[in-house]
This record gives C-alpha cells, sequence and structure tokens, in this order.
C-alpha cells in the first residue's frame, strides 16, 4: 500500500487520513474496518511502530474539509494547506478515523 499522510485528533487519539472510495484501501475498509499501520525509521539502529486500529468511514464534507486541511498543513505547511484540502476533501473521498486496539514499538532495534 502507499504511503499515508496521517494526523492525531488530541481529544481521543484517533488517527485521521484520507483516502478515494474507490481504491483498493477505501474499498478494503468498507469490507473489514480493521487496519494496521507500521512507520519504521531504516537507518540504525532501528525503530518501529505497529498499530493495529478499527476504522470508521465519513464522508461527511465539513468535517472532511477540516481535516484535510490539517493533514496538509502537517506536511506541505501553511501555504499548501488550503489548497491542497479543498482539492481533497470531495465526493469520492473517505475520511478515515482509525481508533488504536494495539500498539506494538521497539526503539534503538540494534543497541
Amino acid at each position: 500500500m502507499a504511503p499515508v499522510w496521517i494526523d492525531v485528533d488530541p481529544s481521543d487519539g484517533t488517527i485521521l487520513f484520507m483516502t478515494g472510495a474507490d481504491t483498493l484501501k477505501g474499498k478494503a475498509l468498507r469490507r473489514d474496518p480493521r487496519l494496521s499501520l507500521c512507520v519504521d525509521d531504516d537507518a540504525p539502529p532501528y525503530s518501529f511502530a505497529i498499530v493495529e486500529a478499527e476504522a470508521t468511514l465519513s464522508e461527511d464534507l465539513d468535517d472532511m474539509l477540516g481535516w484535510s486541511i490539517r493533514i496538509a498543513r502537517r506536511y506541505l505547511g501553511d501555504e499548501l494547506a488550503e489548497t491542497f484540502g479543498r482539492r481533497n476533501a470531495v465526493p469520492g473521498e473517505l475520511l478515515v478515523r482509525a481508533r488504536p486496539t494495539r500498539i506494538t514499538a521497539a526503539r534503538d532495534i540494534t543497541d
């Protein structure tokens, strides 16, 4: 699967990201809302985190817009956030809220 731009809702720790409803990811999440995210540092001494989660999907464009702009701001900065957010918060996109159910992590594996 492709890399995912994410953000975390500070009120409850839910991980949020966007995906197309007709993509493999979108179709898979509609079929089975369980997912896992892996973040790894591929430089020594190596670290990783795996988050298993249960997703809820939303097509609410107002909710989607706020999160799409926030996610864009995190990765692209203030200058492009609004443009990116409006481009992606459209019909056919999904806002995914992933509620973590299990987290596994290891830091400095080779130390």
